[in-house]
């Protein structure tokens, strides 16, 4: 399995339109921990590289290696696409606006 680069988490972020902190609970980092590793900075330990793997996975994000350019290919299995809600259970969020 090659390793996971800034460009596939960053990819499979936008897919699920998932905030880096939500990433983050989920694997256990910090928002800084993957804005730093996704801007080419620090690099994550192999374990938590393979957990945010793991997370973005079961998701339903699958990862193709990268294009004739070079781009990471990510592609976001129909079947597990978020909810319209986008929230796991037991995860809190904004229903509606309130505002009248």
């Amino acid at each position: 399995m090659a390793p996971l680069t800034p460009e596939q988490v960053i990819a499979a972020r936008t897919l699920l339109n998932w905030p880096r902190v939500r990433l983050g609970a989920k694997c256990d980092l910090s928002e800084a921990s993957i804005r730093e590793f996704e801007r080419g900075g620090r690099v994550p330990s192999a374990e938590k590289l393979l957990a945010m793997r793991q997370v973005l996975q079961a998701a339903g994000v699958a990862f193709f290696g990268q294009d004739s350019s070079g781009k990471p290919v990510v592609r976001l299995h129909t079947s597990k696409a978020p909810h319209a809600t986008n929230l796991a259970g037991g995860e809190a969020g904004i229903i509606g606006n309130s505002e009248m």
